[in-house]
């Protein structure tokens, strides 16, 4: 070999060395943030994750098309279309662009936060007056998501925990009536098989989240919904009328429901309910950047939301829900270690599959309605544990704190239990001012903005209060 030639060779090795150390380097440094695993394991923590999100995504409509006397096949369309827009609407939140998508490995499904306020906004208007709400909510999120990014200040940990506490504590008694039966009025209500099958379903919960090991104990809710749906049926309480009647195979259908219709008090109402969960997503975004080692800043929240709101928008119009961020998949992403969006792509195809197939959504028809109750009263009580844990964040030996805090929940439980005092006031401002969540929403931000103003103006870094939350 010429010297030349034995140069060249040289450089050559050399440089194959170094491009393979920065190819490896580079694959290592993917691996460690993201922890990239190949097809079939990606399925598997998608069905997983799926599992997780199952009983909440269903629970929702179940709620909701309960109280407003759904027929069998109204039902079976709306668990169904829902659990397909819980697929698309992740997947918006997935993809990242200039416009939306944060780009986390994060899961989207049915705010439970706003089952109160459109239940009562369907009773006293109409269907199509919610899903009008829904769209002009979503629509006017889109639009400020920009300005939230930056504003998220106004939302302390004093705010958002007293908010979310009282959405919890009002959801409890919804729970409790679907526990006894779903009608206070009915003759069956509160049975000796109502009570059995309802506290069943809580014991089994209870014993799977004690005593259940890694992901039993994250999929208590569900295997309770299943179990107590077993128990039920053995004692006559299932009929499965439904899922024979439904088809095997359907299209997501626009305005199922009917025109939408856009009224100005439905519409408050809903925008309120609207900020409060993007004060809740943003604490599962931070969470989630400080899992995955993503810094999270004003530009990356601005797309998350306007995914959300994409999401809401689309769901108007397919007569679902608005959507949020589900906290219980967060933990699943510390537990498994895989910290990659490639399980989520996979949960999401998944819900969109199953969500094209009405048989799957009739099945959750069938679950009665006392082993609803008896899941859902856990579920309201740990939305009302967690905005305890955040209000731990505040410092209650100021006495402006306390005042903001107890104020604030007073109002919001004292609405809440007595709807009809604002019932001399016109009517758009007494349905307004009728939905606790949304009078306790306004107390803590007026008064957190009147009492102590200069709190609002310090940097926050995570709003919502789930990781290095600066004290209130």
């Amino acid at each position: 070999m010429s010297r030349w030639q034995a140069l060249i060779v040289s450089r050559m090795d050399k440089s194959f060395l170094v491009n393979k150390g920065k190819l490896r380097m580079s694959i290592n440094n993917r691996e460690s943030q993201n922890n990239l695993v190949d097809n079939y394991h990606s399925a598997l923590l998608g069905i997983q994750h799926l599992l997780a999100m199952y009983s909440g995504a269903v629970l929702v409509p179940l709620l909701i098309g309960g109280a407003l006397k759904f027929s069998a096949a109204q039902m079976t369309y709306l668990i169904s279309i829902d659990i397909f827009m819980c697929g698309l609407a992740t997947f918006l939140q997935l993809f990242t662009n200039r416009i939306f998508g944060i780009g986390l490995p994060v899961i989207l499904g049915c705010a439970i936060q706003a089952v109160a306020p459109l239940e009562m906004i369907g009773q006293n208007f109409s269907i199509g007056t919610m899903y009008g709400a829904i769209i002009a909510s979503a629509v006017f999120v889109f639009l400020i998501a920009g300005l939230f990014a930056k504003i998220r200040k106004f939302f302390p940990p004093l705010v958002t925990g007293t908010v979310i506490t009282v959405i919890g504590l009002t959801l409890i008694p919804i729970g409790f009536v679907n526990l006894g039966g779903g009608s206070a009025t009915a003759k069956s209500f509160g049975s000796g098989n109502n009570l059995i099958v309802g506290l069943f379903t809580i014991l089994v919960v209870l014993v799977c989240s004690v005593y259940g090991r890694g992901f039993i104990s994250r999929i208590a809710v569900l295997i309770g919904l299943l179990l107590g749906t077993i128990l039920a049926s053995l004692m006559g309480m299932v009929s499965f009328k439904a899922v024979v009647d439904a088809s095997w195979f359907h299209f997501p259908q626009p305005f199922y429901f009917g025109t939408p219709r856009f009224e100005v008090s439905s519409i408050l109402t809903m925008i309120a309910i609207s900020l409060v969960s993007l004060v809740e997503s943003t604490g599962v975004f931070f969470a989630l950047g400080d899992i995955t080692k993503k810094p999270i800043g004003e530009k990356d929240l601005k797309k998350g939301y306007r995914a959300e709101a994409l999401a809401g928008i689309l769901g108007g119009i397919f007569n679902t829900f608005p959507y949020t961020t589900f906290s219980q998949n967060v933990s699943l992403v510390q537990l498994s270690g895989i910290k990659s969006r490639q399980p989520i792509y996979y949960a999401a195809g998944f819900l969109m599959l199953l969500g094209l197939l009405p048989k799957i959504g009739a099945l959750a028809t069938i679950i009665p309605t006392p082993v609803i109750g008896g899941a859902t009263v856990i579920m309201f009580g740990m939305i009302a544990i967690q905005g305890i844990r955040i209000l731990e964040k505040v410092d209650f030996s100021n006495n402006k704190n306390i005042l903001v805090a107890a104020i604030s929940i007073g109002a919001g439980l004292g609405v809440s239990v007595e709807p009809n005092i604002f019932q001399s006031l016109p009517e758009t401002v007494r349905l307004i001012f009728s939905n606790g969540v949304v009078i306790a929403s306004l107390c803590a931000v007026l008064l957190n903005l009147i009492i102590q103003p200069d709190r609002v103006t310090n940097k926050i870094k995570n709003p919502a209060g789930s990781v290095k939350q600066q004290e209130n």
